[in-house]
């Protein structure tokens, strides 16, 4: 019983401290938290809309992915409302870990889903059985 009771007492402990000194805990954890989380903590309130024009601003476009002149501009004809949500959320995430550019987060972001589906980089297959050349 006393186990039980020193074991809940030292991860409130634990967890009191932690919330005490989030300030500097929080950079260290902050790629590994959700972002609504991390948020929450810091006090930093993250842009709700998912419009292209939001998303310009908050970085996510470069040179080599220019989403305001395509997407954005006047006439330009397109019906989706903004990026994905979860990519878009993905790429910060690999920028924030990674430490690299959009166009850099964007690449490492690529390779991992060709890599989750069999695919090398310069895709080609990654399975030994599949037949490239006759």
């Amino acid at each position: 019983m006393y186990i039980h009771i020193s074991a809940f007492s030292l991860i409130v402990l634990v967890a009191f401290a932690i919330f005490y000194n989030r300030r500097r805990v929080l950079p260290f954890l902050a790629p590994y938290l959700p972002t609504r989380l991390t948020a929450r903590l810091s006090n930093y309130v993250p842009l709700e809309s998912t419009s292209f024009a939001d998303q310009v601003r908050a970085g996510m476009s470069s040179s080599n992915f220019d989403v305001e002149s395509a997407n954005v501009a006047e006439g330009s004809g397109e019906g989706r409302v903004g990026l994905d949500d979860a990519a878009v959320e993905e790429v910060r995430r690999i920028m924030a870990i990674e430490r690299c550019t959009f166009d850099q987060a964007r690449l490492i972001r690529h390779n991992r889903i060709l890599a989750k589906n069999g695919i090398a980089p310069d895709g080609t297959p990654l399975d030994s059985k599949a037949i490239t050349r006759l």
